[in-house]
């Protein structure tokens, strides 16, 4: 196997130097070495405000969103206790009192 990081892309082990850049061979993917070295996957998650989210924090709603299959919307300043983060569209999962389980977006919540 190759000592260089697998390719970012295609998440393939046979990636290669060349010149100051590393090479994947089987989608053709380069990037620089100092890039992969200091890359950081970390999964950040920013209110509106550009205030980063965690996990268990409380969150208020900044409009009134509307919910599918009901006919009320969730009110602007609704406080959102004890979120969790995910990885996707809508990044927030949480539960919200007279709704149930919902998934949020960060943009429309602002860290209380």
């Amino acid at each position: 196997m190759s000592e260089f990081a697998p390719c970012p892309i295609c998440h393939s082990p046979y990636t290669y130097a060349l010149n100051n850049q590393l090479v994947c061979p089987e989608c053709g993917h380069e990037w620089s070495t100092v890039e992969a070295t200091t890359s950081d996957d970390t999964f950040v998650v920013k209110d509106s405000n550009g205030n980063i989210l965690q996990d268990g924090d409380t969150v208020i709603t900044i409009k009134n969103l509307p919910v599918k299959g009901s006919a009320q919307p969730i009110k602007a300043g609704t406080k959102v206790k004890n979120i969790r983060l995910v990885d996707s569209d809508h990044n927030i999962d949480c539960k919200i009192e007279g709704f149930g389980a919902m998934a949020l977006k960060s943009e429309f919540v602002k860290k209380a």
